[in-house]
């Protein structure tokens, strides 16, 4: 199982909609609660989050791979957690 970093901002609405499909997943899959998630607000933490390749918010990484960039969809989300969880 691997860690997944997840960069948002509290302001933007594909991060809440990225948020909301999460709550989904877990809901149908409740094991990918167990995955360590670490969010990471850009505008709190804007020197970590220069330290990682991206533009656009939400972005997911499972360890140093990105997996994710820009407007979530659930396949997206899911395909982050069936990822981190192998």
């Amino acid at each position: 199982m691997k860690e997944i970093r997840m960069f948002l901002m509290e302001s933007c609405p594909h991060c809440k909609k990225a948020l909301g499909l999460m709550e989904e997943l877990f809901a149908a899959h409740p094991e990918y609660k167990e995955i360590p998630l670490k969010k990471i607000d850009e505008t709190r933490e804007p020197d970590y989050a220069a330290k990682f390749d991206y533009y656009y918010v939400p972005t997911f990484y499972v360890g140093d791979e990105k997996l994710h960039e820009g407007v979530p969809s659930p396949e997206a989300i899911e395909k982050v957690f069936a990822e981190a969880a192998k």
